[in-house]
């Protein structure tokens, strides 16, 4: 259990950033879903839905073959390795930037946003600055500097954070108070959900500026031969990064032009659904910060006799935590739907469908090692190629008749399926012996209790919160007979 403990305090300093941190973002859902319309939410949810995909492309998948190449070479090559990602990254990113500030108004029209070119422009910029700073910061997660990682993540969210508050909540009142006061010199009204956009642009100059000491890595030089192993690692990461995306972000983008509704209406249902999926982000912020110190781990301690043991228990202990998240979420849903707007609650729905979805993701992402720890990336590829060709499939067949709800069920399916494939293919070319009665039977389990909170309050009469904490006591009581003796277990 030590080496588990540890990797869970490393998981809980990233959760700072990734949990701790983009809760308060979190937060922000109440203020963009109470200010804006479900329609203007819906532009904001599009753009951060390709956001998505490009994030993933503008990486090259180096994020990953760094780490990979870092821990292989033993002769003092890890800063080339760097310095070489880096480089790359730099110039791609660059040049993708000079690619989309050629081609913004044509891109603005096609995208229907031809009065709003800014919004691609604005875009481009915290896309290539959030690429140009990922390896950087891979560099601290492998140097296991995860309380400067956390703490610029940090600084990044509280900066969007003020930023919003200025632009939607303060400016607004200011000028309706004063209107020649100098807030009109810095605030336009007409720009509207595009403050969401100028928050997260100054945030990641903000980021950018804290991680400048990182870039004299570009001075270690760039080896060409090192170059060309880390490529052929990479790529197929990047088809592996982008199905993930469309699996993930798909939705999203396929809502405005698949709903069977005019433009304004499809992205009311847009907007509703993706202020819905928010409901599901404590389980995807947990996964983000439990991969954050898992694939470092995973590689460093892959050479151990008893990784494949340690790495059953992993999978465990993240499905009983992901569980019990799944279940709060769940359960007492009537406290959290007020994080969104009334309009936006019509689609409640679809959150535990999601969190499902979510959790099944993680359980994919435990599983994943099979193909990162031999070398088999391109296999990996195939995998989250077939989860995406599901995705498009069941999208296109779904949305037109169920709407969003076929766009739920659609990640959940996705996500189930490569869960399974992954497993199979793991039990060949890395076989691991995960305790899969008791994933299941967790997972069976949180099922179970969710299903019993939707008849037990109108049968019994009691209040919802009243038997929502019974049904998770039960959940804990459950884990803790199964669980307690090896929780409690002290490190050797």
């Amino acid at each position: 259990m030590g080496i588990i403990r540890k990797l869970a305090s490393q998981t809980a300093i990233y959760g700072i950033s990734s949990i701790f941190g983009r809760f308060l973002n979190y937060l922000l859902v109440p203020l963009y879903t109470y200010y804006f319309s479900a329609a203007e939410y819906g532009v904001v949810s599009e753009f951060y839905a390709y956001a998505g995909f490009f994030s993933v492309l503008l990486l090259f998948g180096f994020e990953t073959g760094y780490f990979r190449f870092r821990d292989k070479e033993s002769d003092g090559r890890g800063d080339t390795a760097y310095s070489t990602a880096l480089i790359f990254v730099v110039l791609v990113n660059l040049g993708f930037f000079l690619l989309i500030r050629w081609l913004n108004a044509p891109l603005s029209a096609a995208l229907h946003y031809a009065n709003h070119p800014e919004y691609v422009l604005w875009f481009a910029i915290i896309l290539t600055l959030d690429a140009m700073t990922a390896i950087p910061f891979a560099r601290l997660r492998a140097e296991n500097k995860a309380l400067r990682f956390a703490s610029i993540k940090v600084a990044e969210i509280t900066i969007t954070i003020l930023l919003s508050l200025f632009f939607i909540v303060y400016c607004p009142k200011a000028l309706g108070q004063n209107p020649g006061s100098w807030v009109s010199r810095v605030y336009d009204p007409a720009v509207s959900v595009g403050y969401i956009f100028i928050a997260n642009l100054l945030a990641s100059v903000f980021k950018f500026l804290l991680l400048t000491p990182q870039f004299k890595g570009l001075a270690w030089g760039f080896d060409r031969q090192l170059f060309g192993r880390m490529l052929r690692y990479s790529l197929p990461m990047v088809v592996i990064g982008f199905a993930g995306i469309i699996n993930e972000m798909l939705d999203r983008a396929l809502l405005k032009y698949l709903l069977p509704y005019d433009e304004v209406t499809n992205l009311k249902m847009l907007g509703i659904y993706s202020a819905c999926y928010k409901l599901s982000i404590l389980m995807s912020l947990f996964i983000q910060a439990f991969r954050y110190a898992a694939e470092p781990f995973f590689f460093a301690y892959a050479g151990n006799s008893d990784a494949r043991k340690v790495y059953a228990d992993v999978l465990k202990f993240f499905v009983i935590f992901c569980v019990f998240i799944f279940l709060m979420v769940t359960l007492f849903i009537d406290f959290f739907k007020y994080f969104i707007g009334e309009e936006f609650r019509a689609g409640l729905e679809v959150v535990p469908i999601l969190l499902l979805a979510n959790l099944c993701l993680g359980i994919y992402v435990n599983l994943s090692i099979w193909y990162k720890l031999t070398d088999r990336t391109v296999m990996g590829a195939f995998v989250s190629l077939a989860g995406a060709g599901l995705t498009i499939v069941l999208n296109i067949w779904w949305i037109p008749t169920l709407g969003y709800v076929g766009s739920a069920w659609a990640t959940l399916a996705c996500y189930g399926a490569m869960v399974i494939v992954s497993y199979l293919l793991g039990r060949k070319y890395y076989p691991v012996a995960y305790d899969v009665k008791r994933v299941i039977g967790y997972t069976s389990l949180g099922i179970a209790l969710y299903l019993a909170h939707d008849q037990l309050p109108l049968d019994a009469g009691r209040p919802a919160w009243l038997s929502a904490g019974g049904l998770m006591l039960v959940y804990l009581l459950s884990v803790a007979l199964f669980e307690g003796r090896k929780i409690a277990l002290k490190p050797a």
